[in-house]
């Protein structure tokens, strides 16, 4: 007997899962994995992202933030299935999608991190650079490598068909979607934008990790993304959205905002990584970190651990990086002196402070301080897609019935939104407390010397530039 149409469109995702292993996700609930999966699963490569923590040092401000990449990658595995197979249950004949479709998504939620660098994204964007040169390296570039070597090492028997698209939907970043030109991708366009969109910022790697950060540091998320994947439609090989639902869409968006004001950019946190940073400086000629950062066969063994490989290390090279991690310990971090807001008519002529700018503000007279006394962050956040607003990226339909997509312009949409939607926070920090004064003068000189006026919300308190004994307000 001939199957009908929608039973060959259930028969693609179906299947009984009793026979296959299963894990409890604390998000998702039972997490279903079938064999060709498990086969990546359980290699030391992949085990690795146990050992790397999703927030990188967060957990020192936020305890409950212990979370790791390997939780997180199962999480977007589970939620690329799901989103895959409610697009294959609604529109599968129409779009033409296959099994083959459907176990590359997978495998690309799988696998989209698992080239990622230890402590966030700290590794890649602050340390790096700094020793470089300016060679651009990215966590998913070496993921892109780290697949091929799981694949040889471990003899996995996968059609080369398949993992060209699982590496190509991994770099489907705004970054890297240029080099996105063979025939596979031109054909189902769609399928790219589920684990990694760079054309509209909407994607499960998001959807997990703003559920998970959130509930794993104590935080409320309002936000709902199966909401998103039951409303979500293909139109012109993209994936749409319902134009109602745009204030769903644009919570995604404001809460992962939120997400980095609060936590991944809370100033104490940001002392933290500076610290951090600052030790793998001193201690990167005698663990040659950056040489592990070339080659998968030896970056699968760099991970969260080398803060106590460094810590309980007795060489006399690592003592200097040796020193601040026990600063970390013990809590003497370097302190937050004051931060401001760039303004907003001069966020196009911005360039990243340094402590140099801050040292050549300072008055003569007093203490004189040098470059190694002043740490600098500059945090940009926005809502992915820098001064504009994300829904200008993405295309909507009325109704069902219609065909017609479109975007939603900034004077259609609710006038409680932002109107703006970048912040650039410039933060400055004493590596020393008995400095933190003459630090904080220096910087509201260098504001009033750019600005013309103190940008800061307030001045330092003065509690804080004489407080030099410890144990006074560590934690927040």
């Amino acid at each position: 007997m001939v199957a009908s149409a929608s039973e060959e469109v259930w028969n693609l995702f179906s299947m009984d899962r009793r026979s296959l292993k299963h894990v409890h996700d604390n998000v998702h609930g039972n997490i279903y994995l079938e064999p060709l999966f498990l086969k990546f699963i359980d290699t030391e490569q992949f085990q690795r992202l146990r050992d790397l923590k999703q927030l990188g040092i967060s957990h020192l401000v936020y305890p409950g933030a212990v979370h790791s990449r390997f939780e997180h990658s199962l999480g977007v595995y589970w939620l690329a299935g799901e989103a895959i197979n409610k697009i294959t249950a609604y529109q599968g004949l129409e779009l033409g999608i296959d099994r083959e479709d459907i176990k590359t998504v997978k495998l690309a939620g799988l696998l989209h991190d698992v080239g990622h660098g230890p402590f966030s994204h700290v590794f890649e964007r602050e340390f790096l650079p700094r020793v470089l040169n300016n060679y651009k390296w990215s966590h998913e570039d070496m993921s892109v490598k780290m697949i091929d070597y799981i694949v040889d090492e471990h003899h996995i028997d996968i059609d080369s068909e398949t993992l060209k698209r699982v590496k190509e939907m991994i770099i489907a970043s705004s970054e890297q979607e240029s080099s996105l030109n063979s025939k596979s991708v031109k054909e189902k366009r769609f399928l790219y934008d589920i684990v990694a969109n760079g054309r509209t910022g909407i994607d499960v790697d998001k959807f997990d990790y703003i559920v998970r950060d959130s509930r794993a540091c104590g935080l409320g998320c309002s936000f709902q993304f199966e909401r998103l994947m039951e409303i979500m439609r293909v139109m012109g090989d993209q994936i749409c959205y319902r134009a109602k639902d745009y204030l769903t869409i644009h919570k995604l968006f404001a809460t992962r905002a939120d997400l980095y004001r609060t936590v991944y950019t809370h100033a104490k946190v940001k002392a933290i990584e500076l610290m951090v940073v600052d030790a793998l400086l001193k201690a990167n000629d005698s663990l040659q970190i950056v040489s592990k950062t070339q080659q998968p066969d030896e970056f699968w063994k760099l991970d969260d651990t080398i803060l106590k490989t460094i810590e309980t290390s007795t060489e006399k090279e690592l003592s200097e990086a040796r020193n601040l991690i026990l600063r970390i310990r013990r809590r003497d971090l370097y302190q937050f002196c004051n931060e401001f807001s760039v303004p907003k008519e001069r966020l196009d002529y911005f360039k990243n402070i340094t402590p140099q700018d801050i040292i050549c503000s300072q008055k003569s007279g007093g203490v004189t301080l040098r470059e190694e006394d002043v740490a600098v962050s500059n945090a940009k956040i926005d809502l992915t897609r820098g001064r504009n607003n994300p829904l200008q990226s993405i295309n909507f339909f009325k109704d069902y019935e219609s065909d017609e997509i479109f975007p939603i312009q900034d004077d259609r949409i609710s006038h409680l939104l932002p109107a703006f939607c970048q912040d650039m926070i410039v933060r400055v920090y004493s590596k020393k407390p008995e400095l933190v004064e003459a630090v904080s003068e220096a910087f509201e000189n260098f504001q009033l010397k750019t600005y013309g006026m103190k940008a800061q919300v307030h001045a330092t308190p003065e509690k804080k530039k004489r407080r030099i004994l410890e144990g006074q307000g560590k934690f927040h």
